[in-house]
Parts: C-alpha cells; sequence; structure tokens
C-alpha cells in the first residue's frame, strides 16, 4: 500500500473558535464526518486528545485506528489561530477487530486562521496509509471527494447554534 499525503485550503464562514470548537466535539463527529462510523475519546488531557476512530466507506472494508490530537493555540490580530496536529497512537487505543483493517499510518492537521471576525482560512493535511489493498483508483478518487465533503460537512456544522461562544 502506498502513502498519499493531500492538502486542502478552504475558508469556512464562521470564527476561527466556532471551527475549533466543531472539531474538537469529536463525540459528535459520526453524526456529521463523513464515512465516520465511530469516534470514541479515550482521553483529554489540557491541550491532548486520544481518541479511537472507525472508517466505513463504501465497497471497501472498514478502517480503523487511534490517534493523539495535540492543540496549540495563538492569540493573533483579529482573533485566534489553532492548530491541531494528529498522529496515529493504535498502542492507546483498543486492540485489532476481525474484519476491520488497522491502518497504521494516519497523521495530519487543521489549521484554522482568522481572516475576519467570522471567517476562518482552514488548511486540511493528511498524510496516510489507508492500509490493505485499495485500488489506487478507488484511493484517489476518496482522496479529493472526500475532502470536499469534509470541508462541506464542517461548514454546515458551524452553523449550529452550539457552537456559539456562550457569553
Amino acid at each position: 500500500a502506498r502513502s498519499k499525503e493531500s492538502k486542502s485550503i478552504g475558508d469556512i464562514a464562521a470564527s476561527t473558535d466556532v471551527v475549533h470548537a466543531v472539531l474538537e466535539d469529536l463525540e459528535s463527529h459520526p453524526r456529521f464526518m463523513p464515512y465516520l462510523a465511530e469516534c470514541r475519546v479515550l482521553k483529554r488531557e489540557g491541550d491532548m486528545i486520544v481518541a479511537y476512530q472507525r472508517i466505513s466507506a463504501p465497497m471497501v472494508s472498514d478502517r480503523d485506528y487511534t490517534i493523539r490530537v495535540h492543540t496549540t493555540v495563538k492569540k493573533v490580530e483579529g482573533g485566534t489561530t489553532y492548530f491541531s496536529h494528529w498522529v496515529t497512537d493504535n498502542a492507546a487505543g483498543p486492540p485489532e477487530k476481525r474484519g476491520v483493517v488497522r491502518v497504521n499510518l494516519c497523521e495530519g492537521s487543521w489549521l484554522l486562521e482568522p481572516t475576519s471576525p467570522n471567517l476562518t482560512r482552514a488548511t486540511y493535511q493528511i498524510y496516510t496509509d489507508s492500509g490493505g489493498l485499495i485500488p489506487s483508483f478507488i484511493k484517489d478518487r476518496a482522496g479529493p471527494a472526500g475532502i470536499r465533503k469534509l470541508f462541506s460537512a464542517i461548514r454546515k456544522q458551524v452553523t449550529n447554534p452550539k457552537y456559539a461562544k456562550k457569553n
């Protein structure tokens, strides 16, 4: 299996605080993130989260992995920048399951930068080896299309009032 790196930049019509709140709400991700069948937060500690995720995409076996996410927050002119970076940490998660392909390489990041009070420039990067034998034509189609779906899911989710700053 080949490793694959993808990077995408897009605008999201919400403040970085709201977009970050959506990304941090891992418990809700299976309800709106594309192909995410299961997401369990195993540990939250300061700026670090350990989470188990299972991906269920059409035409291929389920994939799973545990990631460790670390977030750096920086006050900048016009708002706050959030940088969340994750690496695979399968040892911190549940053992492999029958019929589910364990992914051993899944790292990436979200960089959220304020372009105005209610506009975020989001940079998403992912570097992964999807595990198992997936024909490259499926993998290549799942790349950009999957990322487009991810951005539109987040764009929709930021409108949910539950993420608005409680004053």
